[in-house]
């Protein structure tokens, strides 16, 4: 045998080793590729009930944001007219503490004339409850802190 035929089947040799060494190593990477792939299979198992639930809740959380929301807005428009109302009665009472304290000369009008004359806040709405039994006096008495309120009864006399 000559040196030439002997590297060959050298080389040959080492190549079948190699060769032998890579179909080992390849066999050990599929093995644990198959049980990364178990692994994953059992993880998708345990967390698809984990899944479906945190969904529910989120929805439920969604709902109940929602519902919040609406309360606050609501709560808000309350609020805003609680507050809208008491500055209209802040400002009848005003009106009226005005008209009242107005003072009178020598040929000034009487103190009823000068309630009854008085602008009101309520405008109109006053005046259609003066043809419905309530006076504009009993308007501006009840816009005053204490005042008696406005009450459906016979109008007080001028």
């Amino acid at each position: 045998m000559t040196a030439g035929e002997l590297a060959v089947v050298l080389a040959a040799v080492l190549c079948c080793i190699g060769f032998a060494a890579l179909v080992v190593v390849l066999m050990r990477v599929l093995d644990t590729l198959r049980s990364l792939r178990s692994e994953v299979d059992s993880l998708r198992n345990e967390t698809r009930p984990v899944l479906a639930e945190l969904r529910s809740t989120t929805e439920q959380a969604r709902t109940t944001m929602a519902e919040a929301r609406h309360d606050l807005d609501r709560y808000d428009r309350v609020l805003g007219s609680a507050e809208a109302i008491s500055g209209a009665v802040a400002g009848g009472g005003r009106v009226a503490r005005a008209a009242a304290f107005r003072p009178a000369g020598p040929y000034g009008p009487p103190a009823s004339r000068r309630l009854r004359e008085a602008p009101c806040p309520a405008g109109r709405a006053a005046q259609r409850r003066h043809h419905g039994g309530i006076s504009r006096l009993q308007v501006a008495l009840s816009s005053l802190p204490g005042g008696p309120g406005l009450r459906r009864s016979a109008p007080v006399p001028d």
